[in-house]
């Protein structure tokens, strides 16, 4: 019966060591598409992206990585905020009035003379845009920072396989010798020969 659970050990440390090379090789297949596909956009950072992203990119500087990406992000959302004097999405009419007032009023705002229908709030829609594109970026980060974990865990997994083969084959198949230990004497025998 030794012997069954013996080769059980075995084959649970291979299959360990299997998943751990796949979920490495998974990862990094990963981690490079989620860069590749950054890389394909040719985002450049803007001439204030070192100041709006406290150092994390330099002006000009393409965007590559997730992190990187992340804080273009960042920089965008400032942007964004700045077009419209710091008003979210939520916050803004969605169409303007004969005056250039925001309005959510369908019978106040405006009519565009070529189709009758109410004038779109611009702004409104620039945050439409960048929602959009700054949840790319941010999905670009957290799949790149999944790839890494698939590749932190894939690591544990092969680490823990190979310990696992090694004390299965090593205890169960009596591939180690364990020394054996000397029986210790009681400790009244012990204080009597002194």
């Amino acid at each position: 019966m030794r012997k069954w659970f013996a080769y059980g050990g075995i084959a649970a440390s291979l299959m360990l060591i299997a998943f751990g090379i796949g979920a490495i090789v998974i990862g990094i297949d990963g981690r490079n598409e989620v860069r590749s596909a950054i890389s394909e956009q040719n985002i450049t950072a803007t001439p204030d992206a070192g100041e709006l992203s406290n150092g994390k990119l330099d002006p000009g500087q393409a965007i590559k990585t997730g992190a990187q990406a992340k804080a273009f992000a960042d920089v965008m959302e400032h942007h964004a905020l700045e077009s419209t004097q710091g008003k979210r999405y939520a916050e803004m009419g969605r169409f303007l009035t004969p005056s250039g007032k925001e309005t959510s009023d369908e019978n106040a705002a405006a009519k565009d003379p070529k189709t009758g229908q109410p004038v779109e709030n611009g702004l409104r829609n620039l945050w439409v845009t960048e929602t959009a594109l700054t949840t790319a970026l941010n999905t670009s980060f957290f799949a790149e920072r999944v790839a890494m974990f698939s590749i932190v865990m894939g690591i544990a997994m092969l680490l823990t396989g190979i310990g696992f083969l090694v004390l299965t084959i090593g205890g169960a198949l009596g591939g180690v010798t364990v020394p054996s230990r000397s029986k210790a004497q009681p400790l009244g025998k012990a204080s009597a020969a002194t």
